[in-house]
């Protein structure tokens, strides 16, 4: 509980009638969860408009809004309160509600196209195994400590981020380490976070079904790190032509990383194979287990954000070099089986070129490749065909399949897949809408040694499909196959 007064602390009001020192028992910004007491935040999103539901959350006892118009009706004995934002207000009153849990341990914030979740994860991973008290908000999954939580999204809303921060700290977490989306950024999700340092990984073509354009993107990525404090670090990956273009207005001291380009923190590949990586960083040439170039970035990442946050690099690089990665980012299925199998989070162009492009730098050219590809319905239609050439290129077949339709048919957005394929091309593809049907058909294709790539899920254990979501799990029918073909 706090007064209504504080709740509002730093947040840019606009007008304000009524009585500003009332207790509040809770915050709300979905009408059905308002109580007794409650005071309830009405945000624009992108389904609905929380304004319309006013009278709704004063029905069921909220004391208080907050809102960026007032209603035709003010009711006597409630608060209200507008603002020019409500969405980027919420997040401060968030915070402020629960007594600022952000401020109290070591936030890190991780935002990118590519690489969020794997940098995260092996943040969580890597200072667990320092001996540190670790929370986690990633695209997976959310843990405190060794306690899971599910993650709906990428980043929580902003009340459930804080009421994540106030039971990491109850059990003594001293660090979290949390994906920053572009949405979670636009709509306002991490604002009143005091984050002690921001990661920028790579940007490049995703989410225009949102944003619209490209510049829309990145403007939404920069902005987390424009409002970066001047006691933060903003680390970015020099190498991506944007990586500069982050640190143009923020206040937080500047870092970078680099395979190519001369920066504070630089490493080289020695070895890259299908069993893992070698690397020189800061002079010392350490192995992981961890595939493929773009994962050097993730791990210089990793180490450089660690030296940051001051820890002893001869330590991070013995720890780091013994953990894995995230689940179903390039995740071997069953190793040592007749063919290799990969399952793989790519859905985006960069990602999907990004794993093909490692699978080539270790395939002795005697093998196959076979991918299994879809794309997502209701997003960004204008990667489908790009997705599409990829996979030609680099692949001796692909099949196209489903990946989490949504509310369009299927076969219109393989439709969509194949404008991207030319006609020399076109021979190697094959149309297989079942997504489990695609994945046992290439099983069946392949030979002993060649390379099963299935991307677009990853750690996902459904498919969704016109707003039901039913259980599917991509590694799970891999290993039922690898499985059937051992014996």
């Amino acid at each position: 509980m706090r007064e209504l007064k504080d709740i509002l602390y730093k947040v840019n009001i606009t007008s304000a009638s009524g009585d500003m020192g009332i207790v509040v028992d809770g915050i709300a910004f979905d009408s059905r969860k308002v109580k007794k007491g409650f005071l309830f935040v009405a945000v624009k999103g992108t389904q609905s408009d929380g304004h319309s539901f006013i009278a709704s959350a004063i029905q069921k006892g909220a004391i208080a809004v907050v809102s960026e118009k007032l209603p035709e009706t003010l009711i006597e004995g409630v608060t209200f309160v507008t603002v020019k934002n409500s969405s980027k207000a919420l997040g401060v009153m968030a915070s402020n509600f629960y007594h600022n849990p952000s401020a109290k341990l070591k936030l890190v914030g991780v935002t990118g196209t590519n690489g969020k979740t794997t940098v995260a994860t092996l943040l969580y991973k890597l200072f667990g195994s320092l001996g540190y008290s670790v929370g986690l908000l990633s695209t997976v999954e959310n843990r405190i400590k060794e306690e899971v939580l599910i993650a709906t999204h990428t980043t929580p809303d902003p009340i459930q981020i804080n009421e994540l921060l106030v039971k990491m700290l109850s059990v003594g977490c001293t660090h979290c380490f949390m994906e920053v989306s572009s949405h979670a950024v636009d709509q306002g999700r991490v604002e009143g976070l005091n984050f002690t340092g921001g990661v920028f990984t790579n940007i490049s073509h995703d989410h225009l079904d949102y944003h619209r354009t490209f510049e829309s993107y990145i403007r939404a990525k920069k902005g987390f790190f424009d409002e970066l404090p001047s006691n933060a670090f903003a680390l970015v990956n020099l190498d991506d032509k944007r990586g500069m273009v982050m640190l143009q207005n923020t206040k937080a001291s500047k870092r970078t990383y680099a395979l190519k380009k001369m920066a504070d923190f630089k490493a080289k590949v020695m070895t890259n194979s299908i069993e893992g990586l070698e690397l020189e960083i800061e002079n010392r040439t350490v192995w992981f287990k961890l595939i493929g170039d773009f994962n050097a970035y993730n791990l210089l990442s990793v180490y450089a954000t660690a030296i940051l946050l001051g820890e002893d690099p001869e330590s991070v690089l013995m720890r780091l070099s013994a953990l894995s990665g995230a689940a179903g980012r390039f995740e071997l299925i069953m190793p040592g089986s007749k063919f290799t199998a990969i399952v793989d989070y790519s859905h985006t162009p960069d990602a999907l070129k990004n794993v093909l492009e490692t699978i080539a730098q270790f395939r002795t050219g005697q093998e196959q490749v076979i991918s299994v590809v879809g794309c997502g319905g209701d997003r960004d239609k204008m990667k489908r065909p790009l997705m599409a050439a990829i996979a030609c290129k680099y692949s001796n077949k692909a099949i196209f399949t489903s990946d989490n339709p949504r509310s369009e048919d299927p076969m219109e957005i393989i439709k969509d897949m194949q404008k991207g394929v030319g006609a020399a091309d076109a021979k190697k593809t094959l149309v297989i809408v079942d997504r489990e049907e695609a994945i046992k058909t290439a099983c069946m294709m392949a030979n002993e040694k060649d390379i099963i790539l299935v991307a677009g899920k990853g750690h996902e254990t459904y498919q969704e499909i016109k707003g039901v979501k039913y259980p599917f799990d991509d590694k799970e029918v891999l290993v039922r196959m690898l499985k059937m073909f051992a014996n």
